[in-house]
């Protein structure tokens, strides 16, 4: 008859060594249900302390200084523009005089007046008519002047030593021209006499 006891023993065996086994993995399962459980209790913690952690600011970073704007400096005014040039007075038309006894005393006595030289219109009509009666043509051909080959000539009766002599620049060099004539003699006359006005017969 078999020994019932030592048949129950590796029997009993299995059967713990099968509930050991069940109990052990039981645990394990707990063991990482528990892990994972933990795990995923700590995940949203852990986000919402890195969202915190981001959305503090930083306290030792200064903050930012407003930067000033370079204030550009004024455009330059500018120059005043130059006042226009006057416009010179256009010069007087020149005289215009006419072409007889009064006209050629009248121009002698401008060009007279612009050298410097004196006398009068009464002066020299005076003479003028006491030497040639106003004929710009006259000419004395009997007078010691006429023996001597240098007769008298003109309006004022002048030789041609004499107008060679006081001829003004800006006249026609000329005995016969009656301003020419005129200017001439009154010239001589300043030099002479003080003026035309002061001679009263021959010269």
């Amino acid at each position: 008859m078999p020994d019932r006891r030592l048949s129950n023993i590796p029997r009993r065996s299995l059967r713990e060594g099968f509930a050991f086994a069940v109990a052990a993995a039981g645990i394990v399962a707990v063991a990482a249900s528990s892990a994972v459980s933990v795990a995923d209790d700590s995940v949203p913690e852990r986000i919402a302390m890195v969202s915190e952690q981001q959305a503090q600011p930083v306290a030792d970073k200064p903050a930012d200084q407003p930067v000033a704007e370079a204030i550009p400096a004024p455009a330059p005014a500018p120059a005043p523009a130059p006042a226009p040039e006057p416009i010179p007075a256009p010069a007087p038309a020149p005289p215009v005089y006419p072409n007889n006894l009064d006209g050629w005393i009248r121009e002698a006595l401008d060009i007279m007046a612009a050298k410097g030289i004196p006398g009068s219109y009464d002066g020299i009509m005076r003479n003028i008519m006491r030497e040639s009666t106003g004929n710009p043509q006259a000419i004395n051909l009997w007078d010691s002047n006429a023996a001597a080959g240098i007769p008298s000539k003109g309006l004022l009766q002048v030789i041609d030593p004499t107008f060679a002599a006081y001829h003004v620049e800006g006249t026609p060099f000329d005995i016969w021209n009656p301003v020419s004539n005129i200017v001439a003699a009154c010239n001589y006359a300043a030099h002479r006499y003080g003026s035309m006005d002061n001679v009263n017969s021959a010269y």
